[in-house]
């Protein structure tokens, strides 16, 4: 059962794009939580949905090298209306425009911890109803638990 607060694996600089990214995402009608896991156990940077229920997953990548080890991104597609890349303002951007990013499926932000641009808008599937309730209460579920932490330090229980 994982933990009610993350224990983030995300250093200092992702940690910022995904406070920037957050920012932006609220600006965008999407409120999401940091690193959200998925029924088939991959844990997605950043979780979100809108007033309409669409759900969206975002990738944080600080570096090339971290960008062309993972694999792992397509794993969130089957949970997601839609998925981007959230980078630093630093990263070279070219390698999120080539076939290795799907950059005709994928959306891309550039984010620092005061706030991001969306430069590519993702494309929009519709996810499968019963996938959409079980992702969409399970993000519900974990919001509330870690903000109930938040005021009750003591409180145990995981969804």
């Amino acid at each position: 059962m994982p933990a009610l607060l993350p224990t983030t694996t995300l250093g200092k600089e992702a940690g910022e794009v995904a406070r920037g990214t957050l920012r932006l995402l609220a600006a965008l009608g999407f409120h999401g939580v940091r690193e959200f896991t998925l029924a088939n156990g991959r844990r997605a940077d950043i979780a979100a949905i809108d007033g309409g229920g669409r759900l969206l997953m975002v990738e944080i990548k600080v570096s090339l090298a971290d960008f062309r080890a993972d694999r792992k991104w397509p794993d969130y597609l089957d949970y997601c209306d839609a998925l981007a890349f959230a980078i630093p303002p630093g990263l070279a951007r070219a390698p999120f425009e080539q076939a290795a990013a799907a950059p005709e499926t994928t959306g891309l932000i550039v984010a620092d911890r005061f706030g991001g641009s969306l430069l590519r808008a993702p494309a929009w599937t519709r996810l499968h109803a019963s996938r959409r309730k079980a992702v969409t209460v399970r993000l519900a579920l974990v919001a509330a638990a870690r903000l109930q932490v938040l005021h009750d330090p003591d409180c145990a229980g995981m969804p």
